[in-house]
């Protein structure tokens, strides 16, 4: 199959690529489009056969449900049972954006798209380029991000297409993305609102709107079974392994350091991937700039956004050094640090080492 690789300006969407793109949709095809949290693989979401292909070509679990995306509010009322004041609130206050909302699901909604379950998943995206592709296909769009399931998501069109060309007909390519890690994904199907999934509107931000909000135990701690049911399996991780270190810059530093020396006795290729701070702390050692083979500085750690709007292509980036093993470090579990530590642990694969 021949990917058609469509760039689309976000100030200016292009209405002709757009109709082309939404008439494949409505075929049912896929295509990938923007958002501004990453890359998501659309298909037509209340069509069965097209939200089967979107497992096939990302080689995703059946059992993963899809989150819905919708150009306006008021679709929600068709796509859930239940539509209470505190989902209208919730929309109000945070669509578009970077929030998706765990409903009672309508009937006509098909098993695919939620894995059997009685809930469905469904946001509004913030991006021009998705609003007018949804708008235009006249359906919902579920979409996961457009990547192979299991590594780390795409934040511009070329991770898309290096990933699923081939697999998919068309790729609306519109730059990097602007929040980079997905979005939060809350649980409003119960008693009380309980994060499953961390991003860009935190905790602290849902507390201040609802009062009580729990975080799925199962986020953090692999002995826990995630609510979930995607979250059980391997995220956000690149071919090399990862290895989270917890501590000071200084100690930190100190530790990839001793690390460095002997992955390079082991004929190990070495990628770092650091605050501004750590980096400066291992700069102040004796350099060991000849034994890393891609190191990058994220940003500072008090401007956690800056770090996470290049996390995964960064991460990507050692994949394509090639590297062996990528040395990273841990955040503060606060504000967008959930997010990104939920990030980084799947990636890890738990792994930490407190230095």
């Amino acid at each position: 199959m021949e990917t058609k690789f469509w760039p689309v300006s976000a100030e200016n969407p292009e209405q002709e690529l757009i109709r082309q793109a939404a008439a494949i949709i409505r075929s049912g095809g896929l295509v990938a489009f923007p958002t501004e949290t990453v890359y998501g693989l659309g298909a037509d979401g209340l069509n069965s056969q097209a939200v089967r292909r979107i497992f096939t070509a990302k080689g995703r679990p059946v059992d993963n449900p899809l989150i819905l995306h919708v150009a306006k509010q008021d679709e929600v009322f068709r796509l859930a049972r239940q539509v209470d004041k505190q989902v209208q609130k919730l929309m109000n206050i945070f669509w578009p954006g970077p929030l998706t909302l765990v409903l009672p699901k309508a009937a006509l909604i098909p098993a695919e798209v939620t894995a059997g379950l009685a809930t469905v998943a469904i946001r509004m995206p913030r991006h021009p380029v998705a609003l007018a592709l949804i708008e235009a296909s006249g359906v919902p769009l579920a979409a996961p991000s457009a990547n192979r399931s299991g590594y780390p998501s795409p934040t511009t069109g070329q991770h898309v297409y290096a990933d699923l060309g081939g697999r998919i007909e068309a790729v609306l390519e519109s730059g990097p993305t602007g929040v980079g890690l997905e979005s939060t994904v809350l649980d409003l199907s119960g008693e009380v609102p309980v994060i499953l999934r961390p991003g860009g509107i935190t905790w602290e931000d849902l507390s201040a709107v609802l009062g009580t909000v729990l975080l799925d135990p199962g986020l953090s701690d692999p002995q826990q079974k995630p609510k979930a049911p995607g979250m059980k399996y391997k995220h956000y991780a690149p071919r090399a392994e990862v290895l989270l270190l917890n501590g000071t810059p200084e100690k930190v530093a100190s530790k990839i350091r001793e690390l460095l020396i002997n992955y390079q006795r082991q004929g190990k290729k070495v990628g770092v991937l650091l605050t501004t701070e750590t980096w400066q702390s291992l700069k102040d050692l004796a350099s060991e700039a000849s034994e890393i083979t891609y190191g990058r500085k994220l940003g500072s750690c008090t401007h956690l956004e800056d770090i996470a709007r290049v996390l995964y292509s960064e991460l990507r980036n050692c994949d394509m050094a090639k590297v062996d093993v990528v040395l990273t470090e841990t955040y503060r579990e606060e504000g967008l640090g959930v997010a990104l530590m939920n990030r980084l642990l799947k990636s890890a694969g738990y792994k930490v080492i407190n230095t």
